[in-house]
């Protein structure tokens, strides 16, 4: 086994990997029927053709086995594995570990099988002119280095086409699985890779680390002192989809600095002003003063409604421009297999002709009326629930000051605001399970429909969650300074807890429990190796940092004119998120499976919607301001032009941002044409591939 995997960052031609494929042919093994392409040998499985012959094999994949699989499943696992996609297989390299009857399958992929994945994903490669067009395999010799898949693909691509390829594999007719009971039988067009894992046959598959290049990447990126960080390295190593979020983050951070310095300027000025007044009048007119909305808040509501226009929109930029160079333009998936988890009665695809799963849409409508909507909605009444105790426990307290007006009463004063933040943080934990079963009830054919009607429900709540206190305070209540102190614990309070938890306790958990049994020498086996990184826990996902930012964005966007200070602890923050999220995924959990992605998807509308609804928020809260009615009153205007005034400014702020949308390209001008010109070189790569398959 460890000869086979000589060097972890794969792609090697030591001596021991052509000893070992040295061995796996001489071994011959036996015909297995229509398998007998494969050859089960002591070490990997061999491929039928000649140019996937390699020197060297890169383990990319781990299976873990349920404890209790008998040698027989394994074999056929492996058999299974390793057989051309003609015969059902997944045309992969499979590796039965040291111990041919052991708990694991090491798994890797042959330079053709690569090839056809990296086609049927719509990965854009650079050509031999040196431009990015979609790949064909058919044109496979006009790609820059297709011969060389450690350079061609990137790590990720290679171990999420190996998941890709696992997952494809679907039953050709009624098979029973050697060694388990009769009743465990994979019916025509089942699942396999599914099926296996609900009996118990398969625990676990996650790509493997290689630690000489995690080395690598966590000096460059979080062990240094460097600010700007590798971005291409992280998508190399970890795929697309992380890459994005870091790209964002980083770019979400640094694009804080303008509101951050507006801010602090407004703190300061505003101080100083405030520090006047009390020399010269009562101290009731310095409370006016301090709760009110001066020229500064005025300016900061206007230019938080301004900047976060702004902001997404040159991130649409940025982001079709990474795009374009990680090879993601043209992704397609609306004709590929349908994901894992989709069921229903067999039939043919009207579109691709393949007999698959079907699921008829108002079934999916219907389950979504009638199931999904209700418990999302009870949901929200949890929270609307929990708001109304707030309210409740805010009286009480403030009851109990007036009456003792001692200073743990005065403490008792933000308990309220503290326990909420508690209450609402767990009821979006329990929700995010619950969201995660109702998509899965709601049976989608493809991932990304999975994953947007995942978001989306996460999304509603969310804001709902997050925001309901702050805009009934604000809209229903009027009541600034409640609004302010509000904002400012949830600031205060989600910060320190997302230090500790995100910093402190990761970094303890790491040096304490995982530095122990981290050394490795190089006498240890490599599926020793392999096997410590079971242990690791699995990587949580991206959801809950999205969800994170989303509401620094709602804060900043929505509230900053209430408390300007806003900007600067978001980007302190921030600062040490962009290392303790890099150190987290780098140290602390088991790599994880990164499917190519051309944008943020649904969290990019998510913060485009947030950013219209910051003109609604800005301009009423700047309606409430006393300072700002008293000179309408003083100018002779009356109450209801006042508010027509307001709405007038309103729509009026929303057309300035929806011209600054269009004034803003979402892609560069050289981006579209490269998108269009692939697309036309895709069309006539298609119609060429007709003409000779008419002729022949």
């Amino acid at each position: 086994m460890n000869e086979a995997g000589g060097d972890e960052g794969g792609g090697g031609s030591s001596s021991s990997n052509t000893g070992q494929q040295t061995e796996d042919k001489s071994s011959g093994g036996k015909v297995l029927g229509k398998l007998s392409a494969i050859a089960i040998g002591p070490g990997w499985t061999k491929v039928s053709c000649p140019c996937c012959v390699s020197e060297g094999i890169e383990p990319l994949v781990l299976v873990k086995l349920g404890e209790k699989v008998r040698p027989e499943t394994k074999r056929w696992l492996i058999r299974l594995i390793g057989a051309p996609q003609k015969d059902g297989g997944a045309a992969l390299l499979a590796h039965p570990g040291e111990d041919a009857g052991g708990d694991i399958i090491v798994v890797s992929a042959p330079r053709c099988t690569l090839l056809r994945a990296t086609e049927e994903l719509g990965l854009c490669k650079t050509y031999h002119n040196g431009d990015m067009e979609a790949f064909s395999y058919n044109d496979r010799e006009h790609f820059k280095d297709s011969d060389k898949m450690e350079v061609f693909l990137t790590l990720a691509e290679r171990e999420y086409i190996v998941k890709y390829e696992l997952d494809g594999l679907w039953a050709q007719k009624d098979l029973r699985i050697p060694g388990l009971p009769e009743n465990y039988t994979l019916q025509h067009r089942d699942n396999i890779w599914q099926k296996l894992g609900s009996a118990g046959v398969i625990v676990d598959t996650f790509p493997l680390h290689k630690h000489d290049k995690l080395k690598d990447l966590s000096e460059a990126w979080y062990c240094g002192n460097q600010l700007a960080q590798p971005l291409d390295s992280v998508n190399a190593y970890f795929g697309s989809t992380v890459a994005f979020y870091f790209s964002f983050l980083d770019f979400y951070t640094w694009s804080l600095l303008p509101p951050a310095i507006l801010g602090l300027s407004i703190t300061y000025f505003s101080g100083e002003v405030h520090k006047e007044m009390v020399e010269s009048v009562s101290a009731s007119q310095v409370t006016i003063v301090d709760d009110d909305a001066g020229p500064g808040h005025m300016i900061q509501a206007v230019f938080s409604m301004l900047w976060s226009t702004v902001v997404i929109e040159l991130w649409k930029r940025r982001s079709s421009s990474l795009s374009y160079r990680w090879g993601n333009l043209h992704l397609a998936e609306r004709f590929a297999e349908p994901r894992p988890g989709f069921h229903g009665d067999l039939g043919v695809n009207p579109v691709t002709g393949r007999v698959e799963p079907l699921f008829a849409e108002w079934q999916r409508d219907l389950r979504m009326a009638l199931v999904s909507v209700p418990v999302v909605g009870m949901f929200l009444g949890l929270v609307v629930m929990g708001m109304v105790c707030f309210y409740w426990g805010e009286a009480q307290v403030k009851q109990l000051h007036q009456d003792w007006d001692s200073l743990l009463t005065q403490t008792l004063l933000y308990m309220p605001s503290v326990l909420h933040i508690v209450y609402t943080n767990m009821l979006a934990n329990v929700y995010k399970k619950v969201a995660q079963s109702l998509t899965e009830y709601e049976n989608h054919r493809e991932e990304s429909a999975f994953q947007k009607h995942l978001t989306a429900k996460v999304l509603v709540f969310t804001f709902f969650n997050y925001f309901a206190v702050l805009f009934h305070i604000a809209f229903f209540k009027q009541d600034v300074p409640l609004l302010r102190k509000r904002l400012a614990s949830l600031l205060i309070v989600s910060q320190l807890v997302n230090q500790v938890t995100e910093v402190v306790i990761p970094f303890l958990v790491d040096r304490l429990v995982n530095a122990p049994h981290r050394t490795e020498g190089e006498d240890i086996p490599q599926e020793d190796k392999f096997r410590k990184q079971i242990t690791l826990p699995v990587f949580p996902g991206l959801f809950g940092e999205y969800i994170e930012l989303l509401v620094q964005f709602g804060y900043l966007s929505l509230f900053s004119c209430v408390y300007p200070l806003t900007a600067v602890l978001l980007l302190i923050n921030n600062l040490t998120e962009i290392r303790s999220d890099a150190y987290k995924i780098c140290k602390l959990f088991r790599k994880p499976f990164s499917p190519p992605a051309a944008d943020m998807g649904v969290w990019q509308l998510a913060f485009e919607v947030l950013s219209f609804v910051s003109v609604v928020s800005n301009c009423w809260l700047l309606i409430l301001s006393p300072r700002l009615r008293e000179l309408c009153q003083e100018g002779g205007m009356s109450s209801t032009n006042f508010l027509l005034l307001a709405v007038l400014v309103e729509h009026v702020l929303i057309l300035i941002k929806v011209v600054l949308s269009v004034l803003i390209p979402d892609e560069p001008d050289w981006i579209r044409k490269k998108k269009e010109h692939i697309e036309y070189t895709s069309m006539q790569a298609l119609r060429q591939q007709k003409l000779l398959s008419e002729e022949s």
